[in-house]
């Protein structure tokens, strides 16, 4: 796993658990709410470790020891569960019948974890937050998280990747801020002969964000790694477009042919040392970034592809609520609880990532800030999953992220040794056999 000392934590700062697991991972009792902090006879509530940390951590124990439950519902006890071995400390306690009742997790963990009836639909706690008013969810979100069962997890964060620029930068180039992938390019070559690279990138074996950047790059030319039905298609016309597109980037110089080793600290090292000017990142990323470079930092509105078309991928955060549990009406009622509390880990900046409802969006404390807003109201209604182009995400999709053949790809992407066919023939029949 990489060193997250220097950067908030992110679920997509993290490998993927697949090829990357190891037993062991202990677990941190942070007391309850409602009940005693044994925990016996209350709802066992996971959470991640999410946003900044450890002052996320405190916030949510608070908030989890704030909970009175309603009529004879149990009451809950908070445990903060760490990212690593994630994957493996979920289902050996779902295996053993010692996991909790209620969850926070990885994107694709509430799709797995359905099909394979640990987790049970979540719509019993959506219909108490729509009786609230509270289930305004963003438009899409909701929808990517519906299944043939019923709905896999609650949204509460939204992962979106978009496109920033260092505005200085780019003035001291002469390069306009790009609407197109030809104007890109035109200012990507500006960026390169003034000595800056104009699309950063890591595809180092201990990070993912090569493998989001390209492939948020198919889902804006309109393509994306699977079929409206779910089966992999990442030898598409579009995507092999798009990776000519990437490619023409890596033989201008556009893309910094070290990024194949880059780290995910080595990426933010050249951002804060003005060596990139542009490219992909979470929507917090101006937070994460000190002055002078957070305050020089810009969202770019949505770039056309070739095809004429716009998009970017995202990973919702959700709330999950699982078979093994005390009492299925007392998980219902606490999950529609905590997804309302969820608001206060932005109005008290412990969150990098995107609100996911209207009211949030709406607030003075995210409407007030530039980036976030273009990230809101321009890029997240285009965003998709990594499912794309399926309407929502599937189980599977734990195993593409952060799996061995995306990362080979973007290696090979990087490299430039091959055709873009080629690799993306590669790739689709690596998924083919993963699937």
């Amino acid at each position: 796993m990489q060193d997250h000392r220097r950067r908030p934590f992110t679920r997509r700062t993290l490998l993927s658990a697949t090829g990357a697991l190891s037993a062991g991972a202990a677990l941190s009792a942070c007391g309850s709410g409602g009940g005693s902090s044994s925990g016996g006879g209350d709802l066992v509530f996971w959470d991640m470790v999410w946003g900044t940390g450890a002052d996320y951590t405190a916030l949510a124990q608070e908030l989890a020891g704030g909970y009175e439950p309603e009529d004879d519902a149990l009451g809950v006890t908070y445990q903060s569960i760490p990212w690593a071995n994630w994957y493996q400390t979920f289902s050996s306690a779902v295996a053993s019948g010692t996991g909790p009742a209620v969850s926070t997790g990885a994107a694709f963990q509430p799709f797995s974890f359905l099909e394979d009836s640990a987790v049970v639909p979540a719509d019993g706690a959506i219909a108490l937050l729509e009786e609230q008013g509270k289930a305004d969810f963003l438009p899409g979100l909701l929808e990517s998280m519906h299944t043939e069962q019923g709905y896999a997890g609650i949204p509460w964060g939204l992962d979106l990747r978009v496109l920033w620029y260092r505005e200085s930068m780019l003035e001291e180039a002469g390069a306009d801020v790009p609407t197109t992938w030809q104007e890109y390019l035109d200012a990507g070559k500006k960026l390169k002969a003034a000595g800056k690279i104009g699309f950063g990138m890591a595809a180092g074996s201990s990070t993912t964000d090569a493998q989001h950047s390209i492939f948020a790059l198919f889902i804006n030319n309109g393509g994306g790694l699977f079929t409206e039905d779910g089966e992999p298609f990442a030898d598409s016309d579009e995507n092999i477009e798009a990776l000519e597109f990437v490619e023409e980037m890596v033989g201008e110089g556009i893309i910094d042919p070290r990024s194949a080793s880059y780290t995910s600290d080595n990426l933010d090292s050249d951002w804060a040392e003005g060596r990139i000017a542009m490219g992909f990142g979470q929507t917090g990323f101006d937070k994460v970034m000190k002055d002078p470079v957070s305050s020089d930092l810009r969202v770019m509105s949505p770039v056309t592809s070739t095809n004429g078309s716009t998009g970017t991928i995202y990973y919702i955060n959700a709330i999950m609520l699982y078979e093994n549990t005390p009492d299925q009406v007392s998980s219902d009622q606490y999950a529609a609880w905590w997804a309302t509390q969820t608001d206060e880990f932005w109005l008290q900046d412990v969150m990098i990532d995107l609100p996911v409802t209207e009211r949030l969006a709406a607030n003075e404390k995210i409407a007030s800030n530039p980036n976030a807003v273009i990230a809101i109201e321009e890029w997240q209604p285009i965003g998709k999953t990594l499912g794309a182009k399926a309407p929502a995400a599937f189980g599977a999709l734990n195993s593409v992220d952060g799996g061995e053949a995306a990362a080979a790809f973007v290696q090979q992407v990087v490299q430039g040794d091959q055709s873009p066919r080629q690799m993306l023939e590669t790739l689709q029949s690596e998924l083919e056999q993963l699937m």
